[in-house]
């Protein structure tokens, strides 16, 4: 136990530090913000003038109430939401290798397994805030657009939706650690993490049938993206999204317990 705390002391320290964290919470701040600005627009499509672009993307929110927004914050959550928590993951686990400080790193006091859980604990702390900071200031966003449809009870259903959908994204970025550290850097987690996208992209849209089996696909379905009748889940898709974060971090504590780091 005191070695974990002292390994999540000092990931804590270089957390607080970096200049990454307060980008990534500028990031997601700037994403919310845009969500309400795309209803804003929406609504008063006299100020899209000819752009193409901003046309067709306010076209794709559809209707312009709370329900429909809500469900554009699950959908930001569990797609751009693992692209923001998979770089999180691979730059806690993978900046020892490309700053070259590993070898500083194992000099601590602590066993290789309570650095591992150290900055996993880091990781969900900051994927947390994230998220928190998305659904807070989206909400803002979309009190100041003054939308229809608000309601306690539905900003109380959407809190819980949005924040499970939150930890399923976050439970399945344990790979990223893994791949970050045997891939000793930011390129082989970046490139698993894109190519993840586009097959999760193709299960959701192409092959349905697949979708709730294939882990990553399970936070999209969950959040009703792909219609409401894909929020009904299974219990074999509930262990599959669990049984990959576990195998995860499983294979992170595997690799820096046995592999070589020098």
């Amino acid at each position: 136990m005191k070695g974990l705390s002292v390994a999540f002391w000092a990931e804590s320290l270089k957390t607080r530090r970096s200049i990454i964290l307060r980008i990534t919470l500028a990031i997601f701040t700037f994403m919310a913000g845009m969500m309400g600005l795309f209803v804003y627009l929406a609504r008063h499509p006299e100020f899209l003038s000819n752009s193409a672009i901003l046309n067709a993307k306010a076209s794709m929110l559809g209707k312009t109430d709370w329900p429909t927004y809500f469900l554009l914050l699950y959908q930001s959550i569990a797609a751009i939401g693992l692209i923001g928590f998979g770089f999180v993951f691979s730059w806690i686990y993978g900046r020892e290798y490309s700053d070259r400080t590993i070898k500083d790193l194992l000099a601590l006091p602590v066993t290789r397994s309570a650095i591992v859980v150290a900055k996993l604990l880091i990781a969900i702390i900051w994927c947390i805030l994230l998220a928190v900071i998305l659904f807070i200031v989206g909400t803002i966003s979309g009190k100041l657009v003054g939308m229809d449809g608000w309601s306690i009870t539905l900003f109380r259903q959407a809190s819980g939706i949005f924040s499970i959908t939150t930890l399923m994204t976050i439970v399945l970025c344990t790979p990223v650690a893994f791949f970050a550290s045997y891939g000793r850097g930011f390129l082989v987690p970046i490139g698993y993490l894109i190519g993840i996208m586009m097959i999760t992209q193709f299960a959701v849209s192409a092959i349905p049938v697949v979708a709730p089996y294939f882990p990553w696909a399970i936070p999209v379905l969950y959040g009703g993206s792909a219609g409401p009748e894909s929020a009904q889940l299974g219990v074999i898709s509930y262990f599959i999204l669990i049984f990959t974060g576990i195998l995860g971090l499983a294979g992170t504590l595997l690799w820096w317990r046995y592999a070589d780091q020098t």
